[in-house]
């Protein structure tokens, strides 16, 4: 049996009285990929939220890789390897696109602050092989003309690309990425796919919130659909194109 990566068993929140997540359980296993999806309300956010622990669960367990992460930190939880992105873009103003996507390894520098400061010999190796790494991912995602350009000038779907690289530096061991193709035209959807398969490919396992169908039917081996913060149908991409319970989820939803 493939280990969990994340396991979540009850989980719920309320907020004035309104259940936003209720009574939900989802295992994923370590090395894959995850699409949570559902109609706008549905809880996708407030789930990430929970298990980033932004927001501290009313009831349930959430466990990584079998430690438990209710009531830690979120920083505790980032420096274990789970890494977030988020809906709207976070983008470190006054720096380049290259400095924004360096600023993700600051959790993995093994040479002490002052080396680097003083541009010691150990700490000179290591951020040459940092720029490298940043370099070649900001490639991969169409980015690497405008490595040197100030960030926050960049357009919108871009900074969402952006994003995602400077994730990908922290080293994550388990990735939450909150719907990263908003913004996105068609060719930057494509090199988002490829980028998340090869995450995939290399062992990290990923989770996406997202509402591109097409991205999310290409690339993901699970699909949650929740709705009114309850999970009403799971399985592969296929099978959920067919499920009754999505379709009417959906449909109800633009009728409304």
């Amino acid at each position: 049996m493939t280990e969990a990566a994340l396991a979540i068993v009850g989980l719920s929140k309320a907020f004035g009285g309104v259940k936003a997540i209720d009574d939900v359980s989802l295992t994923v296993p370590q090395g894959s990929l995850t699409a949570v999806i559902g109609p706008n309300g549905a809880g996708k956010t407030t789930l990430f939220n929970l298990v980033t622990n932004l927001y501290a669960p009313d009831s349930g367990t959430v466990a990584f890789h079998g430690v438990s992460l209710v009531g830690c930190q979120p920083a505790k939880i980032a420096a274990m390897g789970l890494i977030r992105t988020f809906q709207a873009a976070r983008i470190f103003p006054g720096m380049t696109a290259r400095e924004n996507a360096l600023a993700g390894a600051h959790l993995h520098l093994r040479a002490a602050a002052w080396r680097h400061m003083l541009w010691f010999g150990g700490a000179r190796r290591e951020e040459y092989d940092l720029v490298v790494k940043a370099d070649a991912l900001l490639e991969l995602v169409g980015l690497a003309s405008f490595r040197d350009a100030a960030a926050t000038e960049l357009p919108m779907g871009a900074q969402k690309l952006l994003e995602v690289v400077r994730a990908l530096m922290a080293e994550p061991k388990l990735l939450l990425l909150d719907e990263p193709a908003a913004g996105l035209n068609d060719a930057e959807t494509g090199d988002l796919a490829e980028l998340l398969r090869a995450v995939r490919d290399s062992g990290i396992t990923v989770i996406v919130v997202e509402h591109n169908m097409s991205l999310v039917m290409g690339v993901a081996d699970q699909v949650v659909v929740l709705d009114a913060g309850a999970i009403v149908a799971s399985g592969a991409p296929k099978q959920i194109q067919q499920d009754k319970r999505v379709i009417a989820a959906y449909v109800g939803a633009e009728e409304a």
